[in-house]
């Protein structure tokens, strides 16, 4: 008999036929009114789990007794507790590696638009203001030969760290757990402290995963020692910045401009001060949002899951479960 699994993100017509052909599959779309009352509903009797951004609580794990497995479709592990999962003896497995390039285009896109005012300005234009040749009060920074300050140096940091010295001949400082010596090789990169990054960059980049130690890691204090000229680009997760302490700096220019892809509260509400700062970008959680890494996401997640659920190990596996 086949095992079951419930399946709360939607996936392409070749990973749907490869998931049927090994496992019985409940669909539930959560987006929809009803979608947490249909996930309870399917619970009960479910060997796995496969999806993302849905928060697992005890009382929907309770639901779940006979579970194995929660792959999920995402890098960030935060929405789950793990200590959870691994008492109850379910396997947690995430996607990393596949969204590393793509998640640090988007970082150097945000870095490009706040420091050319690409967005501030093609608004300027396609509402009619240009009328005349640029004046200083438009001018934005340059990026190449800057200095890129990147707090947390895993992949995608890394993947950074090769835009910023290869293709912008920027200086590359990060601030990291670990000491990369392949990373100070092969790009210059110097490792420094939180402190002495912030003074120094012109751009701070945060990568880092969201825990305990990295929330509220961005405050007021942090946002001080940032040069007034200097930029920040968030990449991570929202609740590593105290938004509001960025949006202070931001409205009274302690800082030059904000690169946003993540917030505190998603989606980002219409009423947030953060869209009333012509010095901000925002731009929709679309860190991987592109068809090509979406899709090999998903395929690494059907992959950590059928792998699970056959009694192998998967190869992105987040947690040690006894006797996994």
């Amino acid at each position: 008999m086949k095992k079951r699994i419930v399946l709360y993100k939607r996936l392409s017509d070749d990973l749907m036929a490869r998931l049927r052909e090994q496992v019985e599959v409940t669909w539930v779309d959560t987006a929809q009114a009803d979608g947490l009352a249909r996930l309870r509903d399917a619970l009960p009797g479910a060997h796995g789990l496969l999806g993302a951004s849905l928060r697992l609580d005890a009382s929907l794990l309770d639901l779940a007794p006979t579970l194995e497995v929660v792959a999920s479709v995402s890098v960030g592990v935060d929405n789950y507790d793990i200590p959870e999962l691994t008492r109850r003896g379910v396997m947690l497995t995430n996607t990393p590696d596949v969204l590393t390039e793509t998640t640090a285009d988007t970082g150097f896109a945000l870095i490009l638009a706040t420091a050319r005012r690409v967005v501030e300005l093609a608004n300027w234009v396609r509402d009619g203001h240009w009328q005349a040749n640029l004046g200083p009060a438009h001018f934005g920074s340059d990026v190449h030969g800057k200095t890129l300050g990147i707090i947390g140096m895993g992949r995608i940091g890394e993947a950074l760290a090769r835009r910023a010295a290869a293709g912008f001949g920027m200086r590359v400082l990060y601030h990291s757990q670990r000491t990369k010596p392949d990373v100070e090789a092969r790009y210059g990169a110097r490792q420094c402290s939180l402190a002495g990054l912030l003074q120094q960059a012109d751009f701070v980049c945060l990568t880092v995963p969201l825990n305990a130690a990295t929330e509220g890691l961005i405050g007021a204090r942090e946002l001080a020692l940032m040069k007034p000229e200097a930029i920040l680009v968030n990449i991570s997760r929202g609740r590593v910045v105290d938004e509001p302490a960025l949006i202070e700096a931001l409205r009274t220019r302690r800082i030059r401009a904000a690169g946003l892809d993540v917030f505190v509260q998603e989606p980002l509400s219409q009423t947030s001060p953060l869209l009333q700062l012509d010095n901000v970008v925002a731009t929709p959680h679309i860190g991987s949002a592109t068809e090509e890494t979406r899709h090999a996401m998903a395929r690494c997640a059907v992959d950590n899951l059928l792998a699970a659920l056959a009694g192998e190990r998967p190869a992105h596996l987040v947690n040690e479960v006894r006797g996994r």
